[in-house]
């Protein structure tokens, strides 16, 4: 008997629709704070083994040359949620509640995104800005909006944090309240908070779901306070920690500008009081902690129901000092600071354990994900689709990289160089080739001029106005200044 054709095309686009459906991507957006390029596939400083981070890498690509659009949790987390970067939306500080941003507040989000085009989105502890500074700062600048479902609920980012007996137990007072401190738990893991979010993510990632999920996880470690279980401590004795290689007198060729943003009384503090190795044993041990809660992640995700289908992104929101040029967190515009772990593994995107080398953003990472879930990519967006990279790691772009700090502060990161322009005009250049540390300022040499130029070519054409120019909760800004405050004599 012989069909009629028409109607077998109508079948076979129905099923082939029904696959396409079937087939839609999950998403699992592992969101760390804090983490710079001290997982050992990088070449951070220091290396820390992440044998979990590690594997990540080993199902997907790993860019190695990645940057944050802003290093500051609240601008860098706000721009890649809403794509926009910071020059162009005004949101430069911790301090503005990206809400009230005239351009972000009504901007469809990426979460928002996934969810208008059939996903459900489930969310769970920080991926906008929070802390556990404070009370308050739990909730943070929370957007309920596009979620589903939030742990540990819409009205907050974060579960409680675990403390030790005393505050600071080995840190200074004047030093966020004494919350930039570091000790050796005798707790359970399940104790901790980002435990308790990925309890919560393991679930959701061992049931078949009735529509693709986008499931975020926020991990909060290595942030501040490293008060972390024991085991992790051993796991880097003392006497084993290497410091982070500086030189003397690094920041003699830094403009003012660029001193001015170095925390160097904290790190004198530590040095004089013996307290270098100690901060930085902690922040290894948070490391450490933090790679095995993305390793549960993994081992969820692959022991259960949506272990072929799923696309697994990992990005960090800025880089890290733990001392180089005298500096401390974030804050500031060198190599340090701007570079994030940024791996992605697509189902049905990418070459396994690859690396690509050329510059990218982390404002690229929402037109990626909706360019990989086969959605749309929205017109407001500032950055590109990674997919191309994806495909082929080799890809040379001749791309550089804008990261912001602060009204017209900005640096541009190539493959091979790294600018830094201040809102005063002064300025600094890394070979970062031949000088990975930013240890030698070659802004003032003038055989370097047409590096200069062609670099300040990716400058932004305008910078916004700071919007917010106030911020309606008080805790924040009150936050903001505590951050100047200098520690007690």
């Amino acid at each position: 008997m012989i069909r009629n054709p028409i109607v077998s095309v109508i079948v076979l686009l129905i099923g082939f629709a029904s696959i396409s459906a079937q087939k839609q991507p999950n998403v699992l957006f592992i969101a760390v704070d804090d983490l710079n390029t001290s997982p050992s596939l990088f070449d951070g400083d220091p290396v820390i083994p992440t044998p979990n981070i590690d594997r990540l890498a080993g199902m997907g690509t790993t860019f190695m040359n990645a940057h944050c659009a802003a290093p500051a949790c609240n601008p860098s987390r706000a721009s890649l949620m809403t794509g926009v970067a910071p020059s162009t939306s005004g949101l430069y500080m911790n301090s503005q509640d990206w809400r009230e941003n005239k351009i972000l507040k009504d901007v469809v989000t990426l979460p928002q995104h996934f969810r208008d085009n059939g996903y459900k989105t489930l969310g769970g502890g920080k991926l906008y800005h929070a802390s556990s500074l404070s009370l308050g700062a739990y909730t943070g600048y929370l957007d309920a909006r596009p979620w589903d479902e939030y742990f540990p609920s819409k009205d907050r980012q974060m579960p409680e944090e675990v403390k030790p007996s005393r505050v600071p137990m080995h840190s200074n007072k004047s030093f966020y309240g004494g919350r930039f401190d570091w000790a050796a738990l005798e707790i359970d893991n399940e104790e901790m908070a980002d435990a308790k979010v990925v309890s919560w993510a393991e679930d959701q990632l061992s049931r078949k779901h009735d529509k693709p999920i986008f499931l975020a996880v926020g991990i909060y470690r290595p942030h501040i306070p490293w008060w972390t279980p024991k085991p992790y401590f051993d796991m880097h004795p003392l006497d084993k920690i290497v410091l982070p290689e500086t030189v003397d007198g690094d920041l003699d060729d830094v403009p003012a500008a660029g001193q001015k943003m170095a925390r160097r009384h904290w790190h004198k503090w530590l040095v004089e009081n013996g307290k270098w190795k100690e901060a930085v044993q902690g922040y290894t041990a948070s490391v450490s902690f933090t790679d095995d809660m993305i390793g549960r992640l993994l081992d969820a995700l692959q022991g259960g129901p949506l272990a072929e289908d799923t696309i697994v992104i990992l990005w960090s929101d800025h880089g890290y000092h733990l001392g180089q040029k005298e500096h401390w967190e974030k804050f500031a515009l060198w190599e340090q600071t701007t570079r994030v772990p940024l791996i992605i593994s697509s189902p049905d995107g990418n070459k396994r354990g690859t690396r690509c080398s050329e510059a990218v953003s982390l404002l690229d990472v929402y037109p990626t994900l909706a360019d990989l879930a086969g959605l749309e990519i929205p017109g407001h967006l500032d950055g590109l689709s990674l997919v191309p990279l994806i495909k082929n790691p080799e890809t040379k772009t001749g791309r550089a990289i804008v990261t912001t700090q602060g009204f017209q502060n900005h640096a541009v990161r190539s493959d091979k160089w790294r600018y830094i322009r201040y809102a005063d005009g002064s300025e600094e250049l890394y070979d970062q080739m031949e000088d990975p540390k930013n240890f030698t300022n070659l802004a003032g040499l003038k055989q370097y001029e047409s590096i200069r130029a062609g670099l300040s070519q990716w400058l932004p054409e305008t910078d916004a106005l700071k919007d917010p120019v106030t911020n309606s909760q008080k805790k924040w800004a009150d936050a903001e200044k505590n951050r100047q405050d200098k520690p007690r004599k």
